[in-house]
């Protein structure tokens, strides 16, 4: 059969050697896919917009977080006073913007200090594992028999409240759930080739440690501590709701809530404003987490 007996239609051959799709690394196609989820990027859009306001609001505003007035106290949401006031007379649009600054900062340490101590915690753990890595995990799984809440407030009573004080006893409790993750990816990640190879070309623990084995769960822990931001959010305001946490005048959300709860009954939207912003703020870390968690996740890749 020869070859005149055959045709090419449609294709000359000109266009085999074109590249469909060009090829981009991974975290460029983390941000692609990342900006994609319409989802994910309001709840981005919306924790971007809190902080900037809680940063502006109390710099340009007329009145001052702490500032009283009490000839106008308890007064309604008005033009004056977007949010209206509370028993002292002090401007609640200000007051929860500043408490939007401290509560966000409070969620974002309570997240990031603990979750580094995780890392480093797991790495090791996992890297060296027999009698120290038995050891570090027994530790964690008695600990995490008790709730953290407990922990964190036997803390608080001893060492007071403040904001010092909140980001130590969040960086006291809130580790061991990020170590145990960090942990079993670096049983897993060990063994690979590349860390073989290195361990080859004598590459010393600290440097398999933090050169390739952390920087190679990164993926897992940037999730794991865009998720805990709004956990640390609502521990933060739990506690200011007890007395436990921010100490007045320092306004915060859960201190607003707080004081909002006893005049709930004759002015609801002293508790219903805090309430709703916790709740906007922690829904939209939970949607934004969820989305970056499939961006990263290299199965998702398409």
């Amino acid at each position: 059969m020869k070859d005149m007996d055959f045709e090419i239609i449609g294709n000359d051959g000109s266009e085999l050697e074109v590249i469909a799709r060009p090829s981009i690394s991974y975290w460029s196609d983390v941000k692609r896919r990342l900006i994609k989820n319409k989802v994910a990027m309001v709840g981005f859009i919306v924790i971007v917009a809190i902080i900037l306001l809680s940063v502006i609001v109390p710099i340009f505003s007329e009145y001052s977080y702490s500032s009283q007035n009490l000839s106008n106290i308890n007064a309604a949401p008005s033009r004056e006073h977007l949010f209206g006031t509370d028993s002292l007379g002090r401007d609640l649009w200000v007051r929860m913007w500043y408490g939007a600054r401290v509560s966000m900062a409070m969620g974002i340490f309570g997240s990031v200090i603990p979750s580094i101590i995780g890392i480093v915690i797991g790495g090791i753990s996992g890297f060296f594992g027999g009698k120290l890595d038995m050891i570090i995990m027994r530790f964690i799984d008695i600990i995490m028999c008790v709730p953290s809440m407990i922990y964190m407030i036997l803390i608080m009573l001893y060492i007071g409240s403040g904001p010092t004080a909140l980001i130590f006893a969040f960086a006291i409790t809130g580790w061991m759930g990020t170590a145990r993750s960090v942990r079993g990816l670096v049983l897993q990640l060990k063994e690979r080739e590349f860390i073989l190879g290195s361990k080859v070309l004598g590459a010393s623990a600290s440097r398999l440690i933090f050169d390739h084995l952390i920087p190679n769960t990164l993926g897992i822990v940037i999730v794991s501590m865009t998720m805990a931001v709004p956990g640390a959010i609502f521990q933060e305001a739990y506690l200011s709701f007890i007395g436990l946490g921010i100490a007045p005048p320092t306004p915060s959300w859960g201190q607003l809530a707080n004081s909002g709860v006893a005049a709930f009954r004759v002015f609801p939207t002293q508790l219903l404003i805090p309430a709703i912003f916790i709740s906007i703020t922690m829904l939209s870390f939970n949607i934004f987490g969820d989305g970056l968690r499939d961006a990263l996740d290299p199965k998702l890749r398409t």
